[in-house]
């Protein structure tokens, strides 16, 4: 059981970790590239390191030049294996999903198994569009409905492009799909209604891929990836999310969060912060491949709105803190579009109505329209007479931060029962929270 304390004043300067999504993607993309490429700030948590092995098993030497810099030996556009290879992506929903798409273009066969909840998350999203592409990829069949992993994937020779409109937001779905058109003749056309976040494209325009987006589509064909030789990777917005939120529901707050990545395909929660009343400013922008910038977010009175499902793609990972926002706003937030929360490490929208039922506040998760939306009516300062409660991770690292973050602006004690799973994407959470304790 982990004891939240409360902080009393919170003043501070914080580093977010490195982007989780631009690191897993930027090894990958290292390693079919021609060339040797210096990345810089990378991620060192339980996911990239899950891609990071699996790379190393597909035959690509990696070097660590620093805690956080990596050389990574390019091996060019077909990987130096033979025969079959085992892979496995732990808990990593990205790295199984996207390594799908580099996997199936290569001339060795493979097999990517997960562990505990990654078993269970929705595989055919992925192999049904690369199917069509002509890829051999099969997940185990669950009742004819579902594939899960573990996958399996044996060579093709008659990878062809495609012409796909994606069913739902999802740039890891989309990601598979690109980097499978690498190596598929003709040019595929991927269309999004609702745009997700397109690291991926920044990414293969720096490594001078044959990609360009036209009209509403992505279009990508056939390419040899050429190393731009260093990258730097910026703050991880996700990470970021939880102290900007911090800093809003906080009495007497100020922080600044340093080098984040302010990709607008990510910000939506600084978007939807702002309509609630939040106080954030963006300062000292970088443009790079990804525009980064520090944000100064100071104590906000927030008020309820309603969140249409458009805005959910680019917000995805910050729906649960979201929620936490809302508890904390004074009337009704209603949030709508929230179905992929219920296939995450956990069903997130059961987590956060769990814990925050407890806490007193007023939510209610419905179906709407084939998808989900949550109604919770926020109790504004008084949510800060709380008794001392506990709190369940769920074994969730975004539902555990989420509850933190929670506590922490409740000025009084709580508990939670794990938090090793915040180790998946953010290992340092802990440390920045006492950091700022000390200020």
């Amino acid at each position: 059981m982990y004891k939240i304390r409360p902080i009393d004043k919170i003043r501070g300067e914080i580093y977010p970790p490195p982007d989780k999504s631009i690191s897993h993607r930027t090894v990958l993309l290292s390693a079919i590239s021609k060339g040797d490429t210096e990345i810089a700030n990378f991620l060192r948590s339980n996911d990239t390191l899950a891609t990071l092995d699996c790379i190393k098993r597909l035959g690509v030497e990696v070097k660590y030049l620093g805690t956080n810099k990596l050389l990574v030996k390019g091996c060019g556009k077909y990987l130096p294996i033979q025969g079959k290879v085992e892979l496995n992506a732990q808990e990593s929903g990205t790295t199984i999903r996207i390594i799908s798409g580099l996997l199936v273009g290569q001339k060795f066969s493979s097999t990517i198994y997960a562990e505990k909840s990654l078993r269970n998350r929705p595989m055919k999203r992925v192999t049904q569009p690369l199917r069509m592409m002509g890829a051999n990829i099969y997940g185990e069949n669950r009742e004819g409905k579902e594939e899960l992993p573990p996958i399996l994937i044996e060579p093709t020779d008659k990878l062809k492009s495609i012409h796909y409109s994606m069913p739902v937001g999802s740039a890891q779905v989309k990601s598979a799909i690109i980097l499978a058109a690498l190596f598929a003749k003709g040019k595929t056309k991927i269309r999004e209604f609702i745009a997700s976040r397109d690291h991926t494209e920044r990414l293969l325009k720096l490594f001078r891929a044959n990609i360009e987006e036209k009209k509403g589509y992505i279009l990508c064909s056939e390419s040899q990836l050429i190393t731009p030789g260093k990258i730097f990777i910026p703050g991880d917005f996700s990470s970021a999310a939880f102290f900007i939120v911090l800093g809003t529901i906080s009495s007497d707050s100020q922080i600044l969060i340093k080098d984040v990545g302010i990709n607008s395909t990510r910000i939506g929660l600084i978007r939807i912060l702002k309509k609630m009343g939040a106080n954030i400013k963006i300062l000292r922008r970088k443009n790079y491949f990804e525009p980064h910038a520090d944000i100064l977010v100071k104590s906000s009175n927030l008020k309820g709105i309603t969140i249409d499902a458009k805005y959910i793609p680019t917000m995805i990972d910050e729906m649960p803190i979201i929620f936490v926002c809302a508890a904390f706003a004074k009337g009704e937030t209603t949030i709508f579009g929230l179905k992929e929360l219920k296939v995450k490490e956990t069903d997130r929208i059961n987590s956060m109505v769990y814990n925050l039922k407890k806490a007193g506040v007023d939510i209610k998760a419905n179906p709407f329209d084939d998808d989900w939306m949550v109604k919770i009516k926020g109790r504004g300062k008084d949510i800060f007479n709380l008794k001392s409660l506990e709190f369940r991770s769920f074994s969730d690292h975004r539902t555990t931060m989420s509850m933190i973050i929670f506590s922490l602006a409740t000025g009084n004690t709580h508990y939670i029962d794990d938090i090793d799973c915040i180790n998946k994407s953010f290992p340092e959470f802990i440390y920045i929270v006492d950091s700022l304790r000390k200020k």
